[in-house]
């Protein structure tokens, strides 16, 4: 039988790699406060400003980036950890109340890191890292990987790579020792480390997806802090190894999934992809006739069509927060226990699903194939499959004279000298993943001759 979560062990503010909590000035911050202030001026946090989200980087028309994106789901993930800690509340009174009002904060300071290492052109960055090592040159990587790090070790670090997920980067970025760098990454607090873990198992349950939360490097990490906070073990069988989910990591998933589906509608809306017909319809789907009506008639003098549109997008937005709370504090039970299957848009009212799917598949057939989309996509794929191919090269071979420059350029943070051939990869990786568009784009260009300082 599985031991039931409990609040009080589940919010811990110990750190990563720092034992105790240690102030070298007076503070006045909560420790999820300092998390929260800790990303906001990292290094990788500013870069997003430079990451594609859905639509290419914008000209006259700003769209949403990944910073922009991350800043927006934190604002949302705020909202649905602070109404659960009041509902929560409500109906069980016994609660500490301390301990309930850090939720907000928490899932705040995870929303803002969630997509942080996600690599440069989006998804299809993902799908180009993936597609490299499974079907590309990187394949003939394998047995040599097999042959340095055994049988089972080497199939879990192959399936990490032919696997990629941003979601798993993103845990090692915040917790991996760099070369030079602290213990503990970022040493943030477990709780905020364990809110960004969507998928808590290893590549080798992904079923064929690239959906897990850690990679075999950090293992050890996530087992740390799984157990500290008393989170559920399912599964630990060889390499597979798989936890229940955190609570809180339900309330980040639902707070992406709100804006990646709502605020890429109302992007495609400025960039006239979506008629405000259309958009407007596909957004008071969420409410019934009565609340329509009503909506419709709200502001009469407002004609701006952009300015009705991000009305509508804010009602939406607030309506389906609360369903997420709803759905939230009516499964609690389900969800300490570590029962609870799918996310939070499963368990909303009909209306409001419904509403949502719609969203999803217009989406999926309008925006995310529309050509300005497809561009990036295609020209980030041959851009990081170029990169991969030199840097992978120089990680197999870094005696040779090309390779050794080509290591000269990359900071010793990313571990390009490392003695094994896995860690040079994973080195390789990260130095890859860390890339804005642009700077990626630069670099593609001036290692192929196409762009020189001097020209």
């Amino acid at each position: 039988m599985v031991q039931k979560m409990n609040w009080q062990q589940l919010v811990s503010t110990k750190r990563l790699g720092q034992p105790l909590t240690v102030h070298e000035m007076a503070e006045r911050r909560t420790e999820f406060q300092r998390d929260y202030d800790r990303l906001i001026f990292s290094s990788p946090f500013r870069r997003m400003q430079n990451k594609t989200q859905v639509f290419p980087l914008p000209g006259s028309v700003f769209v949403h980036n990944r910073l922009t994106h991350s800043l927006e789901v934190a604002s949302v993930g705020r909202s649905l950890g602070t109404d659960a800690a009041c509902e929560l509340l409500r109906r069980d009174p016994t609660l500490d109340p301390e301990t309930m009002h850090a939720l907000g904060p928490i899932v705040s300071c995870a929303c803002l890191a969630h997509d942080l290492g996600n690599p440069p052109f989006g998804h299809s960055g993902e799908r180009a890292i993936a597609s490299f090592f499974n079907e590309g040159k990187g394949k003939a990587i394998r047995p040599l990987i097999l042959r340095e790090c055994g049988e089972q070790q080497g199939e879990l670090i192959w399936n990490d790579i032919i696997h990629f997920d941003g979601n798993a980067n993103a845990f090692r970025l915040l917790t991996h020792q760099y070369e030079g760098r602290r213990a503990g990454g970022y040493t943030m607090t477990y709780s905020v480390l364990a809110s960004i873990v969507k998928y808590p198992w290893s590549s080798t349950l992904s079923a064929g997806k690239s959906k897990f939360g850690f990679f075999a490097s950090e293992t050890d990490y996530f087992r740390q802090i799984a157990d500290h906070l008393g989170i559920p073990k399912l599964k630990d069988e060889g390499t597979a190894l798989q936890y229940a989910r955190y609570p809180l990591t339900y309330f980040v998933e639902a707070a992406d999934d709100i804006c990646y589906e709502i605020m890429d509608i109302e992007d495609a809306h400025k960039l006239h992809i979506l008629s405000y017909e259309q958009t407007s319809q596909l957004l008071l789907a969420f409410f019934d006739e009565a609340t329509r009506q009503r909506l419709q008639s709200a502001h009469p003098n407002v004609t701006d069509h952009n300015e009705r549109i991000i009305y509508l997008r804010s009602c939406v937005i607030n309506r389906i927060e609360q369903e997420c709370v709803r759905a939230f504090v009516d499964h609690i039970d389900e969800i300490l226990e570590g029962h609870l299957r799918g996310s939070l848009m499963d368990y909303v009212s009909p209306r409001c699903k419904a509403a949502y799917r719609a969203c999803a598949q217009l989406a999926k057939e309008r925006i995310y194939k529309a050509r300005e989309v497809l561009d990036v996509e295609l020209a980030g794929y041959r851009i990081i499959y170029t990169l991969l191919d030199l840097m992978t090269d120089a990680a197999l071979h870094p005696d040779k004279a090309y390779s050794r420059q080509l290591i000269d350029r990359v900071p010793n943070q990313y571990q390009l000298r490392h003695p094994a051939l896995h860690g040079r990869l994973m080195g390789a990786l990260d130095y890859i993943t860390g890339m804005t568009d642009v700077y990626a784009l630069d670099l593609y260009r001036k290692i192929n001759g196409l762009s020189l300082p001097i020209v």
